[in-house]
């Protein structure tokens, strides 16, 4: 036990930090970690709009979804009538000491089309293709959202990254200011060297902690500018002074009925089942006949004379029904429906598989969130705390009956807190942007909503 812990050998020391001090430190926490913004700060809703025209991955499901459209095309083409040009030219040379000719030439154009009139397995595919259209786009929802979630996610953390390192050098500058007065204290004798020692040791911890934040800082903010396109990206910072919207709705049965109908996976499992239903029918259609209208307009000219036909040209026409009956496939059509039953019953599986899925995610995502808005509130009443306690522990340290570790204790609480409470705003922002995604609801109108809480 040092000098200083025995009340009876403790002496007034000469001189000591002032509440003032105190207050400059707490401010250039402030600055430092980006509660005032900046000039050329960019807002949530730009670096969104950037990231949605650069980042690839959203864009590979922006073309994915648009090439669905002309697939569904493809399969209308199925009960549209068809036609087709063919042409021939055939020349026949004859070495026979009967023939009259030793050679003709003969010329043939032909017009075939076709009309389908009863085809069950087509309309099926028709049906089909329309529902994998739908199906595509809640593929594009589901980018669209995972980019929203990823863009928040980089940019609070660009911004939380900023926090830390900002208090991070304000408690370097606080325990700088502590070390100098330990050695003052200690070269007039009114400390002992355990003073300075304590205060050596936290100055080269607070030196390691800033180094390791100005690399996190680093990469976060080459993940963001990676993300939008961009380089040298600044975010905002949250406006002051802070304050979350609640929840709403407020109860977690209201989000999971929400997702249970609207979320994109859910959707998309629901039409997979019609497709697998669809697929049914176009196996079952294999036992059914097909009937077709069908004509076409022929010509072909001789060109030379035999003893058996004259030159000239010969046009023909014709139209008619054609019906095709199937007989016998040697059991493929009987075992494919068999197929598509099991492939239907395991759609329906994956829907409430799905269903389930998103359910609990979303639960999970509200109580997330809920328990982080009851965290802001606890760490908003432990900063007003902390900040009372060390003023306290300053004031004490003044009059001799707090030593300097006390002082660096309260510091270090304070500052910690503080870091603490911005990451938990953070995470309540982005959790929320979360929530709406896992229940299907997350729109570029959260993003102004979030973006409306950024300084101005």
């Amino acid at each position: 036990m040092h000098l200083l812990s025995d009340p009876s050998t403790r002496r007034r020391p000469a001189r000591r930090p002032r509440l003032r001090s105190l207050v400059m430190m707490l401010a250039l926490a402030g600055l430092g970690a980006g509660w005032l913004p900046a000039a050329n700060a960019q807002s949530l809703l730009a670096l969104y709009e950037a990231a949605s025209a650069y980042d690839a991955a959203y864009q590979a499901a922006r073309a994915q979804t648009e090439s669905a459209q002309y697939r569904a095309e493809q399969s209308n083409a199925l009960r549209r009538p068809s036609a087709n040009l063919g042409a021939s030219v055939n020349r026949n040379e004859v070495d026979s000491p009967s023939a009259i000719r030793r050679g003709n030439t003969l010329s043939q154009v032909a017009i075939s089309g076709k009309q389908p009139l009863f085809n069950r397995a087509n309309a099926a595919t028709i049906d089909q293709a329309a529902k994998s259209l739908e199906a595509a786009q809640t593929d594009l929802e589901s980018a669209e959202q995972d980019l929203i979630v990823r863009v928040a996610q980089a940019y609070f953390d660009v911004l939380a990254a900023q926090d830390t390192l900002g208090f991070a050098r304000a408690s370097k500058a606080a325990i700088t200011e502590q070390l100098a007065a330990a050695k003052r204290n200690f070269e007039v004798g009114t400390a002992t060297i355990t003073d300075t020692r304590e205060a050596q040791a936290r100055f080269d911890l607070a030196t390691a902690t800033e180094i390791a934040a100005e690399n996190d800082l680093r990469v976060k903010r080459i993940a963001l500018d990676q993300l939008v396109g961009r380089t040298g990206v600044d975010p905002k910072p949250l406006a002051t002074p802070v304050v979350l919207p609640p929840l709403n709705p407020s109860d977690a049965d209201t989000w999971a009925r929400q997702a249970d109908t609207g979320h994109p996976l859910v959707r998309k499992s629901k039409l997979a089942h019609e497709i697998a239903s669809l697929e049914i029918d176009k196996a079952k259609a294999g036992h059914l006949p097909t009937v077709d209208l069908v004509g076409s307009i022929a010509s072909s000219h001789n060109a030379s004379v035999t003893s058996t036909a004259a030159a000239g040209t010969t046009n023909s026409a014709n139209l008619g029904v054609q019906l095709n009956v199937p007989l016998y496939a040697g059991y493929a059509i009987q075992n494919r429906v068999k197929e598509t039953l099991l492939l239907e019953e395991k759609a329906r599986n994956d829907v409430e598989a799905a269903r389930r899925g998103v359910t609990q995610a979303t639960r999970q995502a509200f109580f997330s969130v809920q328990s982080g808005q009851v965290q802001v509130k606890a760490l908003e009443a432990a900063e007003s705390s902390s900040l009372l306690a060390l003023e306290a522990t300053q004031l004490g340290y003044r009059v001799g009956v707090r030593v300097n570790l006390d002082v660096l204790n309260a510091q270090t609480q304070l500052f910690q807190t503080r870091r603490d409470l911005a990451q938990a705003r953070y995470n309540v922002i982005v959790g929320e942007l979360k929530l709406r995604q896992a229940s299907g609801q997350l729109k570029l109108d959260d993003v102004r909503a979030a973006d409306g809480l950024l300084a101005r």
